[in-house]
């Protein structure tokens, strides 16, 4: 067979005796045969709106080149017999008279596709038990921004309501590691807001000759301000250098200055000086739920006023190598002060810090902590947020800096699991 392409083929308009159509010809095929189904799509289909009919002409059923000449042999409609396998011939269509006669049909539907008949469509059932997959969960309901706003307002607690348990007795806990930049100040500082706005009356001690705990709540501590260094050196009662955190009820701040940073020589000559922190507290008129104590990153004097003032010690752990590395070294310290100084004392929360979770070396350390102190370590770890770095810098915590980032909330988790278990493990209280 050839076919170059033109409907001016001679092949096409030849005599009688040679018909050729455009379409490629199959073995076995005779012009005389006349398919018995409906025009296949595509395929020389009517341009009518009329239904096709097996009683039509055969020549009607077919079109002729646009070109062709008059003599030219009508080509019968020819069908591919390899498709007759895999389609399914239609019935014939009434042609009486209905609603849908006058429908052109659409050409990109096959028209040897069965179609049901009007009006004969099954009424719709759904299974009461299933369930479609674009129906949103109760998770995936609320919008993120939703959901951030909502964690907010539980950590903000606008009505003041008390959602976390007090503890019978005051806890005094020490925040206490001698490695720098595992996160001390900061812990000391949100979880002292989280169970402030939460019902609790909290006092924060700061400790550290740097003042970091009194810029996070935005408490004056410029030279002259009095401090805890006139507590420790000058005995002025603890009421005295007491200041309340503006914004936070329930809060309250004993502010460090630059002169603290002398304490410790100072004290070397004072009598009973591991104790002079512990008798300012327990004269302290006031009752509080939660005194923190913020160390300095050393095991000098003031960490030892630290310890021996304090019922308990809360380890904030880097989740890094060399933050274990040190906790050997606290941990010895903790157990000495305990023997000779503070009976009493106790490392009852230890707080895993900045975790990264894409690295391997955070899951190892968690892991080896969690088997080392077992029930101790808090199940709230606190992750790498940027909010908990800037918050510092308006005078504020994360708290109330982004109540809704993931930092903010890991902190709520701690404080909440502390109060927990003050309740279920009450400590003895201050005189």
């Amino acid at each position: 067979m050839h076919d170059d392409g033109r409907y001016d083929d001679p092949h096409v308009t030849g005599s009688a005796g040679d018909p050729v159509s455009r379409e490629t010809d199959y073995p076995n095929w005779r012009p005389s045969e006349v398919p018995q189904g409906p025009p296949e799509p595509g395929r020389n289909a009517p341009t009518s709106g009329a239904p096709w009919s097996p009683s039509s002409d055969g020549a009607e059923a077919t079109g002729r080149p646009a070109n062709a000449s008059p003599e030219a042999r009508v080509i019968p409609f020819r069908r591919n017999p390899s498709a007759s396998a895999r389609f399914e011939p239609v019935p014939p269509v009434s042609t009486s008279p209905s609603p849908a006669a006058d429908v052109v049909p659409d050409p990109r539907v096959a028209s040897d596709t069965p179609a049901p008949p009007a009006g004969s469509y099954p009424p719709a059932t759904t299974d009461a038990a299933y369930v479609s997959r674009e129906t949103p969960t109760r998770e995936e309901d609320d919008p993120p921004l939703a959901m951030e706003a909502m964690r907010a307002v539980q950590i903000l607690n606008p009505s003041g309501e008390v959602t976390m348990p007090r503890p019978e007795r005051t806890r005094v806990m020490c925040v206490a590691n001698q490695k720098g930049g595992v996160g001390k100040t900061t812990t000391t500082v949100n979880l002292a807001v989280a169970l402030a706005l939460h019902g609790n009356r909290v006092l924060v001690v700061d400790l550290d000759p740097q003042g970091n705990a009194s810029t996070g709540l935005n408490v004056p501590h410029h030279t002259g301000v009095p401090d805890v260094y006139d507590c420790l050196i000058n005995s002025v009662p603890l009421e005295d250098v007491t200041q309340a955190v503006e914004g936070i009820p329930n809060l309250w701040c004993v502010p460090a200055t630059i002169d603290l940073a002398g304490a410790e020589i100072e004290l070397v000559s004072v009598v009973a000086r591991e104790s002079r922190l512990e008798r300012a507290i327990t004269a302290y008129p006031g009752h509080f739920d939660y005194v923190f104590i913020d160390c300095p990153p050393s095991l000098g004097l003031l960490t030892v006023n630290a310890l021996v003032a304090a019922q308990e010690v809360l380890i904030p752990i880097q989740c890094e190598y060399y933050a274990l590395e040190g906790l050997n070294q606290l941990i010895s310290n903790i157990n000495l002060v305990r023997q000779h100084l503070n009976p009493r004392l106790d490392v009852s929360t230890i707080l895993l810090t900045m975790y990264d979770r894409r690295t391997r070396l955070a899951d190892a350390v968690e892991q080896d902590v969690r088997n080392h102190f077992g029930d101790k370590v808090l199940q709230a770890v606190i992750p790498r947020n940027v909010r908990v770095s800037e918050a510092p810098s308006y005078g504020q915590s994360v708290m109330t800096y982004d109540p809704g980032s993931r930092g903010a909330t890991s902190y709520f988790e701690a404080a909440q699991e502390i109060a927990e278990r003050g309740v279920k493990e009450p400590v003895s209280r201050n005189a």
